[in-house]
């Protein structure tokens, strides 16, 4: 009982904290960015400070993960998930040092907390103290009426992977593409999208430093290409 009071405790510290939503920014220096070798690049800070897994204690990777009423929990493999469903409270504490890592990462906000659709940081309110970006007018309306009911979704609709594994630069919240093993990858442009399907041993390193991991074997040309961001003026020779 008290495991589970500590692990409520410390989700509702987690959640009431000023939501870090970062949205892309006027993009600048991209060629002399692009330039440089992946290893060249600015890392991002957090890449230093990834959050742990509850249970193995190790880096977790971003796309393993399972819901809680609270948000998501991150885990390191997929092997870990049911030992945690399985007994909860025996990992409370551990949960709670997680979220406050998280709490120190930037983040992203790139799906509606209504519906799950992309965002694109257009259409966004105040809402309790925080501003929240949201697919349709729709939307809002809903999540402004009954909040509460949305606490877990809103959690789960942030990217730690903030930075184009191309370029360094930050990502657009709805330049992305789904590949081969479910894991959808953000950039600041489509265009660095193609270059991760030529190439994804070469990148994959800078997901990896932002807790996503992708295994450059399963990824082909042939998977889905990045979806265009409808922003000119931002395109690669």
């Amino acid at each position: 009982m008290r495991a589970t009071c500590c692990t409520t405790l410390a989700a509702t510290l987690f959640w009431l904290l000023p939501l870090n939503i970062t949205w892309a920014q006027e993009h600048g220096g991209h060629h002399a960015q692009e330039g440089k070798k992946p290893a060249e690049q600015k890392a991002p800070d957090q890449a230093k400070e990834l959050p742990v897994c509850p249970v193995m204690g190790e880096a977790v990777d971003f796309h393993v993960k399972t819901m809680t009423d609270d948000g998501p929990v991150y885990f390191c493999c997929d092997m870990c998930i049911p030992k945690f469903k399985k007994d909860p409270a025996k990992y409370a504490e551990k949960l709670a040092t997680q979220r406050a890592a998280l709490a120190k990462l930037d983040r992203v906000q790139v799906s509606c907390p209504v519906d799950a659709k992309s965002v694109d940081g257009k259409l966004t309110a105040e809402i309790g103290g925080h501003k929240i970006a949201f697919c349709s007018k729709d939307c809002q309306a809903k999540y402004a009426e009954h909040p509460g009911a949305f606490k877990a979704k809103l959690a789960d609709s942030y990217t730690y992977q903030t930075r184009c594994p191309i370029s360094g630069e930050q990502i657009q919240p709805n330049v992305f593409t789904n590949i081969s093993t479910g894991q959808r990858i953000y950039f600041c442009c489509a265009s660095c999208g193609d270059k991760l399907l030529k190439d994804p041993a070469k990148y994959a390193p800078k997901l990896a430093e932002q807790g996503v991991k992708i295994d450059p074997k399963k990824v082909t040309a042939a998977d889905p290409k990045p979806k265009s961001d409808d922003h000119g003026g931002h395109k690669h020779p």
